[in-house]
């Protein structure tokens, strides 16, 4: 059975920081694209940023409002990808949610809500 499943979510002050994790079960974790997502109240579901598998390199890339703010990264030992967040603002408000892709396999966790507020 596919799994992936996230944690570290929770409230955090603005200009706070926060760490999430997935870990994957199930599937070849090194051979997937792994992709952090998250939803906002009010808002569509948008995408935060990607990191390669091993073939591509595993280099990350992200979404413009990240802004230098964030860091994911994976380790393939240990089935896990991390997503660190830094200079929290009220905006990045949301569940956050991974995704792994690869050659048409779709997988995603539940999510894990972050909320920035004082």
């Amino acid at each position: 059975e596919v799994q992936l499943v996230e944690s570290g979510g929770g409230l955090v002050l603005p200009g706070g920081s926060l760490t999430h994790s997935c870990v994957g079960s199930g599937f070849i974790f090194s051979e997937y694209t792994m992709i952090w997502h998250r939803q906002s109240p009010g808002k569509e579901r948008e995408w935060v940023g990607t990191i390669a598998n091993d073939i591509g390199g595993g280099g990350a890339h992200y979404a413009d409002f990240v802004n230098g703010r964030f860091t994911i990264s994976r380790d393939n030992a240990k089935s896990t990808v991390y997503l660190q967040m830094e200079r929290l603002t009220p905006e990045d408000t949301g569940m956050y949610i991974c995704n792994a892709y690869h050659v048409g396999n779709d997988y995603w966790g539940q999510g894990t809500q972050v909320t920035v507020s004082s």
